[in-house]
């Protein structure tokens, strides 16, 4: 009974992996496995992501980034400038780490300037920001979002055409994300205690040459197997704990979803219908499909139906703000919320919904009218 209760726990959890397990199942049943199953899954961008994820595990476990982020918080001394700084780290860091990782090590780090300063009013809005940066700060790269990666590798995009399409609405997020913090949040003054966790310097140096190879793996500068072997063997020695802390239902996700859009792609009605709709508007198209299924399955699904990869990219950015489930970020960021406001989930979705809603409008007009 405890076991199936673990289960249960394990796939309430992970809302979007059990829908993408239960639609990779269903479509199974109209299209049996065969053969043509094996093509359906992207092993490139599976083991890109699993390294880029053990090494952030790794970095986090030493607390790295919530360090380097005190730091440069400690240095300003109102509460405006200082969610500035936690939202552009929150912004940048989903360049560097991937956006669900970026809200996993920078939302703590919110919470605590916020609980130790007594500024605990602006929490709701702060979240908000940080996770809409977080959506929306890692579309300039390709790793900053997984639908990203997937689109990178699947496309074959290179890569300063990928950053040259992805610059308009990155610019336009950042006035946009600036212009909410500063009216939204006032100078009032504010001063973070003192902390003495400090880097162990060896292992510092050692997962940053990890990183170093998982993104030059992510740039095509090293073969793919070679960091599939190399970082877990190290990681296995010296932090298990990184390997187990993996988002491993993230990578079910893609999976799941690489063959509910394999099986999706092979049957006629619903390949007419959706080759259609993106033909009108792929941009359009695949803003609305996040809005119901996230930005990741959307980028997976529609890549079977179009080629016009200029929109969908922006499109399933983009369509990360929105409602609640357009991002997996953004269910990451309302768990994190209700968890430290237990009561207040409702006041916090009515925000969430405004703001986002808001930087989707502007962010779809903007991308329509260039």
């Amino acid at each position: 009974m405890r076991i199936l209760r673990g289960i249960l726990s394990f796939f309430r959890r992970n809302v979007v992996m059990t829908v993408a397990l239960c639609a990779a199942i269903i479509t199974s049943c109209i299209v049996p496995p065969d053969a043509q199953y094996i093509g359906y899954f992207d092993f490139k961008t599976l083991s890109c992501l699993f390294c880029v994820l053990a090494v952030v595990c790794a970095l986090r476990n030493i607390h790295f980034f919530y360090i380097l982020a005190e730091q440069v918080v400690r240095r300003f001394k109102t509460a405006r400038l200082s969610v500035l700084v936690l939202v552009y780290i929150t912004f940048i860091g989903s360049m560097l780490i991937a956006n669900d990782m970026a809200l996993l090590t920078f939302l703590p780090l919110g919470y605590f300037v916020l609980t130790t300063t007594n500024m605990q009013k602006y929490m709701a809005v702060v979240f908000i920001l940080q996770n809409i940066a977080a959506n929306l700060g890692g579309m300039l790269t390709p790793f900053g979002n997984p639908q990203n990666l997937y689109l990178y590798t699947k496309f074959n995009i290179p890569t300063p055409e990928f950053m040259g399409i992805m610059a308009p609405p990155f610019l336009i997020s950042i006035a946009l994300i600036t212009v909410c913090c500063v009216v939204f949040i006032k100078p009032e003054p504010l001063e973070l205690p003192e902390n003495y966790v400090r880097l162990p310097k060896r292992l510092t140096a050692l997962y940053l040459i990890l990183f170093t190879v998982s993104i030059a793996i992510v740039f095509r500068g090293i073969p793919y197997w070679i960091g599939l072997i190399a970082i877990p063997l190290v990681l296995f020695f010296v932090d298990r704990k990184a390997l187990a802390a993996v988002d491993y239902p993230l990578l079910l996700t893609f999976v799941f979803f690489f063959i509910f859009s394999g099986n999706m792609a092979r049957i006629d009605a619903v390949r007419d219908v959706l080759s259609a709709l993106l033909d009108k508007s792929t941009l359009l198209f695949s803003v609305v499909s996040c809005q119901f299924i996230s930005n990741v399955p959307s980028a997976i699904l529609l890549s079977q139906f179009t080629a016009n990869y200029p929109d969908l990219l922006v499109g399933v950015n983009i369509g990360g703000t929105g409602t609640l489930i357009a991002s997996l970020a953004s269910l990451i960021t309302f768990t994190q919320y209700t968890r430290y406001n237990p009561g207040r989930g409702g006041y916090y979705v009515k925000l969430f919904s405004a703001f986002n809603f808001g930087f989707l409008a502007i962010l779809t007009v903007f991308m329509l009218i260039i």
